[in-house]
């Protein structure tokens, strides 16, 4: 994984939509089913909109039904990180970007095997590359 990145509120607002801000930011949630990657089904990587971090691969993805882009495991251990979340009056874990803390989604023990999980992420705290670009220098967005 790459340096970590810091900046302030105000450098993340100008750098990332307002949608983009609030859900990662501000650990908002997009509505279900309204995700561009919810059925998108690509071969490639998402990354952290915010930082370009290496999140999921297309590889591990599935449709979990539960309105949001699913996948059994991110691309590393070192790639995500996990918090308590006792928000709403629920006991949850959520999914934080390693390397820009940004918030993702939240895992659940209820996925396929082999790891029986579910990491359940919203789809504007990722940018999709496309399998075909992963190799070239166009896949890492310059604000990155």
């Amino acid at each position: 994984m790459s340096e970590m990145v810091a900046k302030t509120d105000e450098e993340w607002k100008k750098l990332l939509s307002r949608e983009e801000y609030i859900v990662t930011r501000k650990r908002g949630t997009e509505p279900p089913f309204s995700g561009k990657y919810y059925r998108f089904e690509e071969k490639g990587i998402y990354r952290c909109v915010a930082c370009g971090n290496r999140l999921f691969s297309s590889e591990t993805k599935f449709d979990s039904g539960s309105g949001w882009p699913s996948f059994w495991a991110p691309i590393s251990e070192e790639s995500v990180g996990e918090r308590g979340d006792r928000s709403y009056g629920m006991n949850r874990t959520e999914v934080v970007c390693a390397r820009c803390g940004s918030h993702l989604g939240h895992v659940f023990e209820d996925g396929p095997p082999p790891t029986g999980l579910r990491y359940c992420i919203n789809s504007v705290s990722l940018k999709f590359v496309p399998e075909d670009e992963l190799e070239s220098e166009v896949a890492i967005d310059d604000r990155f």
